[in-house]
């Protein structure tokens, strides 16, 4: 007759794919959202702003002075020889700015972002000292000392420099 063979044993559950195939899926959203919550903590909050509204006014004041240096078509070249800033500006309208403010401002990490006032000298520039600027993209802000205007550029910073600077921006 025929002789019966015993079945083989059955392998251990850890031993097949399918008990794995079932961890792996629970386990991965496990640890996504550990990596999502360690990434929530230690990444600063510079895009959140607290006071949208304030902030909201602010940028209607922005745009009132963008429409003011439109208007007396204001625009400027900013210069760089690595030491020290200068600065022309041309307008329809005479401006009797004795001195502007410049803002450097970074385009990922407001930390480095910088302020600068230029003088007006005799020869109808302004001039400063170029202040250190990491190396990378940034977005520039001239305003005169009263709030009464505002033109910007985007400048690079890799050493010397020369950036237009008007309503464009």
């Amino acid at each position: 007759m025929y002789e019966q063979t015993a079945p083989p044993a059955p392998r251990p559950w850890y031993r097949q794919a399918w008990p794995w195939f079932l961890i792996a899926l629970p386990a991965s959203a496990v640890f996504g959202g550990i990596a999502t919550l360690i990434l929530a903590v230690e990444s600063p909050h510079a895009l959140v702003v607290d006071d949208y509204y304030k902030e909201g006014l602010a940028i209607n004041r922005q745009l009132h002075r963008q429409d003011v240096a439109r208007a007396i078509m204001l625009t400027g070249l900013l210069r760089s020889d690595g030491r020290q800033l200068s600065l022309e500006l041309a307008s329809s309208t005479p401006l009797d700015d004795n001195s502007v403010t410049l803002q450097f401002i970074h385009a990922t990490r407001a930390r480095l972002d910088q302020e600068v006032v230029l003088q007006r000298r005799s020869d109808g520039r302004y001039y400063a000292a170029l202040p250190e600027l990491a190396a990378g993209a940034w977005n520039l802000r001239l305003q005169s000392r009263d709030g009464r205007w505002e033109i910007g550029g985007r400048l690079t910073s890799s050493g010397p420099f020369q950036t237009y600077l008007d309503n464009g921006h």
